[in-house]
């Protein structure tokens, strides 16, 4: 099924194929890491088939797994009685839990340079694949404020020492020649409007306890003071500039990774907080700031770092009221995740703060240096996305941010050569990219669970290798993701008490999301 061509024989393959206006097909490349990528340029790249659900009564399949499948269109129909088939899968809409607010990735430094080295037709494709009406229902696009590892620099927009009234506060040419343009190029693609959300990796050099962007390092002073009032100050004149260019931001969180800074050396840009200074800056710098500000309505999103620091993290910021009534959410990042079981971090946090919610901000595969880098068809990462996005929808996270939307070959560019993966994968000078299986998982969830979906009950009737979930859109139509990660084809049946009983099978390393209405 997968192909392995030589890129002259896919260049003159792109020539001849003119624009196809009905459902197109992947185009597939094998580069011996178990699975395909799907060859994208200005004029072709599979589309994701999404049709209009059938009437009550019968349901649409949507299948990709590791032997190639994208994105398989299927069909069947309920029946009154059960089969008895495999496990059987019972929803329960009673049961009613968290809702959804998005699904998206990040617009680095990297991912924009990558994005603008394709030709104006390519940059489109690549951009309707994740933004249009077409695409995969991308609503969230992380912004991070100035530079950070995935940059080929290090600046901040306030250089210039000792101007703690911001009086030389600039957004950076990274900004305004291709983050700004490429968000706005994606802003009008989008059938709904994108919901920013910005991050800063580090304060300026003179505001840091170790004047530097990198290591370890904090704020100088004492939340409440002048470099601490200074610091929030710079997220409003941030959200300023990027008005001028009609770019609102929904969130921000409190900095990227606080205890990189603060625990470790880190050798890229990091701002140190523990959760006391943290609470401390949001109570007395952050949320007055913004309270002040025409941005008052932004939601600030605690944490911003590995789920492992929960509930501890939480707990001594939400359980204070003055710097709880600023917060609207806790952010969470997927590395190191099995450390920790999810209902002990994202579960005990939810039930000890449920007014708040959970959100994943960041994620990507290839970052391990047992397992580093660029792995072009790797099935294995795509089913560590769907399992880490179907181990936090079940339990409480109402969103799932990937980390860089585009990167290069080697998997940059990073300045501190901090290479990793991404979902669509960049080949400038063929001026193609590739959309990775990890593009599809992500488009499993993004694609049918749109922003008010709700998590309903669900359980099976005996312990089974399939992992699953839940919810129900706001146009009433029924969700069910399924992933097996196994080796062996698993049978099942799904009974749904409102419409009835369909028996499937769950191919062998596959996803599937089924679609059905009932009203």
């Amino acid at each position: 099924m997968a192909l392995s061509w030589a890129p002259a024989i896919v260049a003159l393959y792109f020539l001849c194929t003119p624009v196809i206006t009905e459902t197109t097909k992947c185009v597939p490349k094998d580069f011996g890491h178990g699975s395909v990528v799907c060859v994208c340029n200005a004029t072709y790249c599979d589309d994701m088939s999404l049709i209009a659900l059938p009437p009550v009564g019968k349901y649409m399949s949507y299948l990709s797994n590791m032997m190639g499948i994208r994105f398989e269109v299927g069909h069947g129909t309920f029946g009154k009685n059960s089969t008895g088939s495999g496990v059987r899968i019972t929803i329960n809409r009673s049961q009613k839990y968290q809702k959804i607010r998005g699904f998206g990735g990040a617009m680095t430094d990297a991912a924009a340079i990558n994005i603008m080295s394709l030709s104006s037709g390519t940059q489109d494709q690549l951009l309707r694949q994740y933004f249009s009406s077409d695409g995969i229902g991308y609503s969230v696009v992380r912004v991070p404020m100035a530079s950070c590892d995935f940059s080929t620099r290090l600046y901040t927009y306030a250089d210039t020492p000792e101007d703690y009234n911001l009086d030389h506060f600039t957004l950076a040419p990274e900004d305004t020649q291709r983050k700004i343009p490429l968000l706005l190029k994606a802003q009008s693609m989008s059938p709904k409007p994108l919901s920013l959300l910005a991050s800063a990796w580090s304060a300026p050099t003179w505001m840091k306890t170790n004047g530097a962007l990198i290591g370890k390092g904090s704020l100088k002073g004492k939340p409440g003071g002048k470099e601490h009032k200074t610091w929030a100050q710079y997220y409003i004149r941030f959200f300023e500039e990027y008005a001028k260019y009609n770019l609102t931001f929904w969130a921000l969180t409190t900095g990227n990774e606080p205890s990189a800074g603060k625990m470790t050396n880190y050798s890229f840009q990091a701002l140190g907080f523990t959760p006391e200074e943290q609470r401390d800056w949001v109570a007395l710098d952050l949320g007055p700031a913004l309270q002040s500000s025409q941005f008052k309505h932004t939601h600030v999103l605690i944490l911003d770092d590995n789920r492992l620091l929960l509930p501890h993290w939480a707990k001594v910021v939400l359980s204070d009221v003055h710097a709880g009534r600023y917060i609207h959410g806790v952010a969470v990042h997927w590395y190191f995740d099995h450390f920790v079981p999810p209902e002990f971090s994202l579960g005990t946090t939810h039930h000890l703060y449920p007014e708040y919610y959970l959100f994943g901000t960041e994620a990507c595969a290839g970052w391990s240096p047992l397992d580093r880098g660029v792995k072009l068809g790797s099935w294995d990462r795509a089913e560590q996305y769907a399992h880490d996005i179907l181990q936090d929808l079940n339990h409480y996270v109402e969103g799932w941010t990937d980390w860089n939307l585009a990167l290069d070959q080697t998997g940059g560019p990073n300045w501190v050569k901090n290479f990793v993966d991404s979902p669509i994968i960049v080949d400038a000078q063929n001026d193609i990219f590739y959309k990775q299986p990890m593009f599809y998982a992500m488009a499993h969830f993004s694609s049918f669970l749109w922003r008010g979906s709700q998590r309903v009950g669900v359980s099976a009737s005996f312990k089974t290798e399939l992992e699953y979930t839940v919810f129900i859109r706001p146009d009433g139509a029924v969700v069910l993701l399924i992933l097996n990660r196994s080796s062996a084809e698993i049978k099942f049946e799904v009974w749904d008490p409102e419409v009835g009983y369909f028996t499937s099978t769950a191919p062998a390393r596959s996803l599937l999301t089924f679609a059905w209405n009932t009203l």
